[in-house]
């Protein structure tokens, strides 16, 4: 059966605590004492691969946007300090050389620490410093980390001063040179694990990256790179990690488990592959998947060649868990053979910050807290996020205001200066706010926590509709009369906030009365219903604009202008620029929630 959404809910609520790999049979507790085919017991070996991923710049556990310790409402804990003492943990329990540690990519974006030695104090500067990741992961001991597509984000120079600077490689056999395509990055990494029986057991380690890259990151890796489907390149490297004496072969893939893509048509590939992999590619032991920021402990799935079964795994993202996957082996007829395996997920909020890590980055981290909490202005009037779900609310006008004003002013003179401007802005954190008085850089850039930049894209009314309905699918279908629960009420379809969009410039309703589709009523520009044959200059992000959310028409409409800097930084020049937010210079309602024509707030 192929892999879907379905099928993998279904199989992941059947999944085991551990499996017996087909092929080989697990011995009764004893066996080995009982003897073997020449009555003596079999030798074994047992080792345990730990894996993060999505670590997104987290070592302290401490959210640079609040000025705080981390905390959420299940009280997760994030960052490579607190993986650091589990890992040591696992590595006093099991035998420090029994052990690899390997991480799944999205590694040096996410926080202002990972922004600020990309952009403030940049790793590329001549005698620039080390990467606080590069040290944290250093320290830690990691032994190899498949890229991630937010590696991207700051440019291949960045990327490879990076890889310069970490004592184990980078990994990505499908992220290939755009000219002779070959491998940009090692493919692969090997590990001889020496055992009590006098036989080493070699691990490999393939990486594998997402192929959306070449959509997100076009700017940086058009021409440069190219990244071809996990499938292929799995199929294409696997074999030849077996005919080289691979007696385990571990994918670390950046790439989620549902068979899905948010790009759509964009690319041939899929983003979310890695159940694929395990289905499609026999030889494979277990993956480690990264990407999708969801939380699999332990999940199986069957190869259709062999019947084996594949365990995936998929640790929390910020460094909230660490997956345990444990290998038992036998030695058979000459060679290791895997017995059974299994995986876990241990949950980083149990275990204490590592002092050799928060002394290691104790001066980095007090760099940043300082640069974020620098004043840039002030505002009239405190605005936050809470309710921008379901309303407009001033502090996404002020996104869009900004961009707006960007874009016209960037079009100033030219042939499409006459053109309206319109603005597209998501709700990224529920828990953003300005505050009434001073302005840091932390308040602002808390609004917009991607590194995303800014474009100009020329659409028709008539294509803004569409953009709108698609949009619109966020709601949760909510039928007229009944109350309305705010906590059940967004996010349909599994839709994340960011891929939600506000259209300012426009008035709309979205009627969530009636199915996806058929939602957008009453669409006015200027007073007057929309022409659907009238041109119109988007200011859009980067991500939405080559086809991130998969949101219709945009990705293949005429890029008017683009610019390299990020929104966020934009924000911010902007406040420091005016000195003063005033809502009232900014903020309008320009679209409501209705059923049937009633408001419903």
């Amino acid at each position: 059966m192929p892999l879907n959404r379905r099928t993998f809910l279904e199989r992941s609520a059947a999944a085991g605590a551990g499996v017996a790999v087909s092929g080989a049979t697990a011995l009764p507790a004893g066996a080995a004492e009982q003897g073997h085919s020449h009555g003596r017991p079999p030798k074994r070996y047992s080792f345990t691969v730990m894996g993060t991923t999505d670590l997104h710049g987290n070592v302290f556990n401490w959210d640079y946007f609040t000025d705080k310790e981390f905390d959420d409402k299940t009280h997760n804990d994030v960052g490579l300090a607190k993986i650091s003492t589990l890992v040591e943990k696992i590595r006093k329990e099991k035998g420090r050389r029994n052990t690899l540690l390997i991480d799944a990519g999205d590694t040096i974006q996410g926080t202002q620490l990972s922004y600020y030695y990309a952009k403030v104090d940049p790793i590329t500067a001549k005698r620039g410093p080390v990467h606080p990741m590069a040290q944290a992961m250093n320290a830690i001991g990691y032994d190899a980390a498949a890229l991630g597509n937010h590696e991207f984000n700051y440019g291949i120079p960045v990327l490879r001063k990076f890889e310069e600077q970490c004592d184990f490689p980078l990994l990505g056999a499908n992220a290939l040179d755009a000219k002779t395509l070959r491998p940009a990055f090692r493919p692969y990494s090997m590990h001889r694990l020496r055992t009590p029986c006098g036989r080493d057991v070699k691990v490999a380690v393939l990486g594998l990256t997402n192929p959306g890259i070449a959509i997100w990151d076009k700017a940086n890796v058009q021409g440069k790179m190219t990244f071809p489907g996990l499938e292929e390149q799995a199929a294409k490297w696997v074999p030849k990690l077996r005919s080289m004496g691979a007696d385990v072969v571990i994918v670390s893939a950046h790439s989620g488990s549902s068979g899905t893509s948010s790009y759509g048509d964009q690319l041939p590939y899929i983003e979310n592959a890695a159940g694929l992999v395990a289905e499609q590619v026999p030889g494979i032991d277990a993956i480690l998947v990264g990407h999708a920021h969801t939380e699999i402990a332990e999940y199986f799935v069957a190869n259709k060649e062999t019947g084996k079964k594949v365990v995936l795994s998929e640790p929390l993202k910020w460094g909230q868990r660490l997956t345990l996957f444990d290998f038992d082996l036998v030695w058979e007829k000459g060679r290791w053979t895997l017995e059974k395996v299994g995986a876990q997920v241990l949950n980083s909020n149990t275990a204490d910050e590592d002092p050799k890590i928060t002394g290691l980055l104790g001066d980095e981290h007090k760099k940043v807290v300082a640069y974020v909490n620098q004043v840039i202005g002030t505002s009239t009037t405190a605005m936050t996020t809470a309710d921008a779900p379901w309303k407009d609310e001033p502090i996404i006008d002020l996104i869009n205001h900004v961009q707006a004003e960007t874009v016209k002013a960037a079009l100033a003179g030219g042939q499409y200066a006459a053109l309206p401007v319109l603005s597209q802005a998501s709700c990224f954190s529920r828990t953003a706010a300005i505050p009434a008085g001073q302005v840091t850089i932390r308040d602002a850039a808390g609004l917009y926590v991607f590194e995303n930049t800014l474009e100009a894209r020329l659409l028709t009314g008539g294509q803004l509709k569409d953009y709108l309905e698609f949009s619109a699918r966020y709601y949760v279908q909510t039928p007229a009369g009944g109350p309305v629960d705010t906590a059940k009420l967004t996010n349909a379809d599994n839709t994340p906030d960011y891929n939600y969009d506000a259209v300012s410039g426009l008035t709309y309703e979205i009627d969530i009365a009636k199915p996806t589709g058929s939602r957008i009523v009453n669409l006015s520009f200027d007073g007057k219903p929309i022409d659907a044959a009238a041109q119109f200059v988007l200011a859009v992000n980067n991500y939405r604009a080559s086809g991130g959310g998969n949101f219709p028409h945009v990705a293949k409409t005429q890029q008017l202008w683009a610019n390299s800097e990020e929104i966020r930084n934009t924000i911010i020049n902007w406040v420091k620029a005016k000195g003063t937010v005033d809502p009232a210079q900014f903020a309008t309602v320009g679209w409501k929630l209705t059923r049937d024509g009633a408001p419903v707030f």
